[in-house]
This record gives C-alpha cells, sequence and structure tokens, in this order.
C-alpha cells in the first residue's frame, strides 16, 4: 500500500460518475467535508493481496501514528490510484479499505471514507509545515525479510529540531529557514520520507552523455554498467579515500561479500541494520549478500588478539559490492542503488570519551575528503541523530559539531534508542529534485561490541569490551559521483562552466591539430605532457572540436596550428577561469602547462588514459 498523508484545515470531496469497479454506496457518501482534518490517500496494491488484514492493521497504525503527531482527531481516508502503478484487483481494495474504515470505529479519531471507483472533485487545503505532506510504503507481501530495526525506524517518533550556531534546539516547523533554503528542503525531505522519484534527475542525462554510467537492462534494477571513464573516475575516488583511510591509520582489509543468515551472531546483527538484504540459497544454506562490511571487520575483531596499546584500532575495505535491497521507486541513476562500492571503516575505542574525540575527528576528516573531490561545505546539510540522554549528557559536545560547520544543522531526537549507535551524523547533498542523499557517515555503536565478543587487553590484563565506530569518509563511491553530476548541473543553471577536478578528468589535457600536418607536433607534446592527454585528429573543424572538448568538461585544450609550429607556445584555453561566453585562452609552453597540471593533481591517485589517445580510434558507448 501506498500512502500520502497532507494536514489540511479542510478536505471536501464529491463524487460525480462511477466507473466500472465502482462500489455501491447511498447518495448520503456521494459527498463528505472534515475541517482540521489527516488526509490519507490510498493505493492498494497487488502486494497486499497476500494479507489484508496484516495490511490493514500496519495502515491503521501508521495513519494513527501520524494523526497523533500532527495533533489531528479527523482522518479522510481517500482512494488514490495513481500513487502506484502496480494496484490490487478492486475487491481487494474495496476490502481492505473498509476494513481500515472499520477498525478506525474502535479510536478516538472520527473518521470518513471516499467512495472507491468513482470520478471524485476535491478541495484541500495543506497547513505547509514540515509534518504536513508524508509518505508512507506498506509492503507485507513481497516476501523479504525485513529486519526490526527497519520496523522499527518506520515505527519510531521522532522529534525534529533544528541546532542553530547559539546552541539553540528549535522545533523543526518553529525554524526560521529564512538564508537556509537547502536546509528546509532537507528538513521537509527527511520529515517526509518521500524517497520515491517522479522524474528524471538531471545527473542521469550527465552521466550517459559523458559516457561514465548506465543502466544494464540485463541485471536486476540498480546494479549498473560503468564505461571506461566512468570506472576510472569510480577507481580515482576509491584510492582516494583509500589513501586518507590509510592516513587516518586504519589497515584495509578484505570481507567475503555473502554471510549465513543462520550464524548466531549476524542472525541478530541483520535485525539491527536497518537495510533489506539480498538472499540466495546455496548447499542447503541460506545466504545473504552483504550490505556493508561490519560483519567481516567484526568477526575479524573477535578473533584478533588487542592490546590497550594498539587503541584506537581501525580496519577499512572499499566493499565492492555492497548490496542492499532498495525500494524500485527510489532507484534511479546513481543516486540510490541495489549495488554500490562503500569505503567502510570501523574503529575500536577503549571507551565513550575515546570513541567521541575519534567521532570529532572523523568528521573533521570527512569535511576534507569531500572537499577534496569538488564537495563543500555548503553544499550538502548535516544531520544529528541521537536520544534525548545522550544529548543531555552531550550537550557541549554535539554544539562544537556544529560550531565546526558554521551554520544550523538538522536533529532527529528520539525518546529511546532504536539501533546499535547512540550517535550519528551524515552529511547529506541536496539535489536540484529537492531529494536528500546521505555522503559521509560516522556512527558510535554501543551494541555490537558485546554481540561479536569483540575485547581489548587493558593496563591490568583484564579483558575489555571497546566502543566500536562505523565511519564512511565519504559515502558509497557511486553516490559521490552522483553529487558531483548534480553539483555540475546546479553550476549549469547559474550560468556557469560545469567540470570535474583536474585530478578526476578522464581527459585532463586535450590537443587539437589544425591540419594533419601538426598531427606530429601534437603526438610530441602528448608524449611531452604525459598525464591523460588525448588528441582529436577527426575530420572536423576546429570550432567544432573545441566544442566538443567543452561538452566533455575537459580542463585544458590546446590548439596546435601554424602560430603555434612558429612560435614554440601552446594556445591553451582553460577551463576553470572560463565563463558559457568568454573562454579563458592563454599561450604558454608545454613545461609551464605541465608544472600547472602537476600542481593541480599531487597528491591525488593516478591512472594512466582509460581510451586510446586518438579520438578516430574510439567505439562510441551510447
Amino acid at each position: 500500500m501506498q500512502l500520502l498523508l497532507i494536514h489540511s484545515d479542510f478536505i471536501e470531496f464529491e463524487a460525480k460518475k462511477p466507473t466500472k469497479m465502482a462500489e455501491e454506496i447511498v447518495d448520503s457518501a456521494k459527498k463528505g467535508r472534515l475541517e482540521e482534518a489527516l488526509c490519507a490517500f490510498l493505493a492498494v496494491e497487488k502486494f497486499d493481496e497476500d494479507d489484508p488484514d496484516a495490511v490493514i492493521a500496519e495502515g491503521v497504525k501508521q495513519i494513527a501514528d501520524v494523526a497523533g503527531q500532527v495533533h489531528a482527531a479527523r482522518i479522510m481516508l481517500y482512494p488514490y490510484a495513481h500513487l502506484s502503478s502496480q494496484l490490487s484487483t478492486p475487491a481487494t481494495a474495496i476490502r481492505i479499505l473498509k476494513g481500515m474504515h472499520a477498525a478506525f470505529d474502535h479510536t478516538n479519531f472520527e473518521v470518513m471514507r471516499a467512495p472507491f471507483g468513482w470520478y471524485k472533485a476535491f478541495t484541500i487545503s495543506c497547513k505547509g509545515h514540515p509534518l504536513s505532506e508524508l509518505s508512507r510504503s506498506i509492503r507485507l507481501g513481497e516476501g523479504e525479510v525485513v529486519s526490526e530495526a527497519l520496523k522499527s525506524e518506520a515505527k519510531a517518533v521522532s522529534y525534529w529540531k533544528v541546532l542553530d550556531l547559539d546552541g539553540n534546539l528549535i522545533d523543526a516547523d518553529k525554524f526560521d529557514f529564512t538564508d537556509h533554503e537547502k536546509l528546509q528542503k532537507f528538513t521537509n525531505y527527511e520529515i517526509s520520507k518521500a524517497r520515491a522519484v517522479d522524474r528524471v534527475p538531471p545527473h542521469v542525462e550527465l552521466m550517459r552523455r559523458l559516457e561514465l554510467v548506465d543502466y544494464e537492462p540485463g541485471s536486476d534494477p540498480g546494479n549498473m554498467r560503468f564505461y571506461p571513464k566512468g570506472r576510472l573516475i569510480k577507481s580515482l575516488l576509491e584510492n582516494y579515500v583509500l589513501d586518507r583511510a590509510s592516513d587516518m591509520g586504519a589497515m584495509e582489509v578484505e570481507t567475503p561479500i555473502m554471510y549465513d543468515m543462520e550464524h548466531p551472531t549476524l542472525k541478530k546483527y541483520l535485525d539491527r541494520f536497518p537495510a533489506r538484504q539480498y538472499q540466495i540459497d546455496s548447499d542447503k544454506k541460506k545466504l545473504f549478500l552483504r550490505f556493508a562490511a561490519c560483519f567481516g571487520q567484526f568477526l575479524m575483531g573477535h578473533d584478533m588478539s588487542i592490546s590497550y596499546k594498539a587503541m584506537p584500532l581501525k580496519m577499512f575495505e572499499i566493499t565492492r559490492y555492497s548490496f542492499r535491497r532498495e525500494q524500485r521507486g527510489e532507484l534511479v541513476g546513481i543516486r540510490r542503488l541495489r549495488a554500490f562500492t562503500m569505503p567502510d571503516m570501523h574503529t575500536l575505542a577503549r571507551d565513550m570519551n575515546s570513541a567521541m574525540e575519534e567521532f570529532r575527528k572523523q568528521y573533521l576528516a570527512s569535511i576534507s575528503v569531500l572537499s577534496e573531490v569538488g564537495i563543500d561545505l555548503a553544499d550538502y546539510e548535516v544531520a544529528i541523530r541521537f536520544t534525548k540522554d545522550f544529548y543531555n549528557e552531550n550537550r557541549q559536545f554535539i554544539e562544537g559539531l556544529v560550531d565546526i560547520v558554521k551554520k544550523p544543522v538538522l536533529i532527529e531526537m528520539w525518546d529511546e534508542r532504536f539501533f546499535y549507535f547512540v550517535l550519528k551524523f551524515e552529511f547529506n547533498f541536496v539535489d536540484t529534485l529537492d531529494k536528500a542523499s546521505a555522503l559521509a557517515t560516522v556512527q558510535i555503536d554501543v551494541e555490537n561490541a558485546e554481540r561479536y565478543d569483540i575485547t581489548y587487553i587493558d593496563e591490568a590484563g583484564e579483558k575489555q569490551q571497546p566502543i566500536l565506530l562505523h565511519c564512511s569518509p565519504s559515502g558509497a563511491i557511486e553516490r559521490v559521483m552522483y553529487a558531483l553530476l548534480e553539483k555540475a548541473a546546479r553550476l549549469s543553471e547559474e550560468g556557469k562552466l560545469p567540470m570535474l577536478q583536474t585530478w578526476l578528468s578522464p581527459t585532463q589535457i586535450r590537443v587539437i591539430p589544425v591540419a594533419e600536418r601538426h598531427q606530429a607536433r601534437a603526438l610530441e607534446i602528448a608524449a611531452e605532457l604525459g598525464f591523460r592527454t588525448d588528441i582529436d585528429e577527426r575530420d572536423e573543424t576546429v570550432s567544432k572540436k573545441i566544442r566538443d572538448a567543452g561538452r566533455e568538461w575537459i580542463p585544458y585544450v590546446v590548439v596546435i596550428g601554424d602560430e603555434e609550429l612558429e612560435s614554440g607556445k601552446l594556445s591553451v584555453t582553460i577551463r576553470s577561469e572560463s565563463t558559457p561566453k568568454s573562454p579563458a585562452k592563454s599561450k604558454m609552453t608545454v613545461e609551464y602547462l605541465r608544472r600547472r597540471v602537476t600542481a593541480e593533481t599531487a597528491g591525488k591517485p593516478w591512472r594512466r588514459l582509460p581510451l586510446p589517445m586518438k579520438l578516430t580510434e574510439r567505439p562510441k558507448f551510447i
């Protein structure tokens, strides 16, 4: 079942004309109006046919929970088929709608139901506060295992606040979002839980036009194919994050991608992690594909002998791949995938004080990592999540996290702990569709050291259990690429030239010979420069070649003609200094250009050109 919940000043409807599947109703049921009501637009789906009674119970509970949050005493049940393309039979839909209406008779709510299968006119006035528009999905009949953590997440009552720079914790619906437009969009997204995408985001066109990534029709949705240029960018990002984790003192490890669902420790952990699993059967065993590196690293930690002198101890893995059965309506481009690459670091800290110190260091490191790949503080919003007790005990520490980013942050607070962590932050990129996606994150885990029996030996020779931290300094690599492309799309809308940083650009320098007689010198220059330098020797005009280089966001474009042969200097267009109407051109020697690109790529990973040097020798992928 799909639900769209709108808190309204009023909702009014009139049934105009029956369809072939319309239920029979008395005339008095053809009109209705409720003041100060929560309107529940519902679409009953084929998944609901397996257990209608369970769907009724869960639907009533979720609607009642939201009505309680917004203090609505009246509820309108309104069948609305447009919420889904996978509708149930009319008989099931009517049964569930009637069942929900009847179930509400045992509550204190005043409930009205619009008829099923009629063309209806309706008028609604939405209140417009952050909780006024929410969406929910109830999928009890898909046959997938849903963890207790996911169930808890769906049922958890969250208190949404904004923590400002003065340390004030303000209710989200009372915060003044003036000058904080992206924070407001992020807040609305988080509260509404509207994860489904209703139109194609800009990065999808860019990832295909730039020949980076594409859909793979031969696989499960959310599993992508990466073309040479996309694989290059992905590899560079992976290696950069790996280098940064090594700088933080982490040991690189490698762990399996599948695990036994009946393993006693893992079975318990599966219920504590809010993710849906892929499951496979093999040799009479039920296995699941990992959705993080936690399993392998914690099992490894259980078998290790650890001294207090090694603390804090860090293990790191680039998980190629992690798997999560994200809901299909949420899958689009590389924003949210079912198979993704997650840099995953786990830290064993001696105690909570040490864990909080590491949390702060990793918070700062994540800011630095994202900045180095081209995603700055202004590009994302911060969410910090904790329980009331943790906040009351560590208020100054949390306020210090806000001071670091120097802008208000979204707070999600719970009365009690639902998950394995007591504190978590995320950096969330807000895209052009006003959808938010978590990038870097760190969590303080207070459960799993005991669950996995991970210990270290203290100064007295006694066994102690550490506090664990989960950290992804960048977030999923594919999602970083999505954020870079969405940021580029935003720059284009603002009349600026989009580009990737030079170290991430598939082609860093393009050499364009004006005529065939200039090609030999173009080859010499490419050899002298090194880097990822290619040559456009196609039988096209120079102006078209320059335009095509611009469409590929190439940082440096070198034109070689008679003048350049005579002077010995290159004519170079510098993308980072150009505007759409005014290309920045400069005369420079090969050595100067080489030194300039060297400076821009210093300290970053490097890989050679992923395609043939000459454009005429390249295939077209799209």
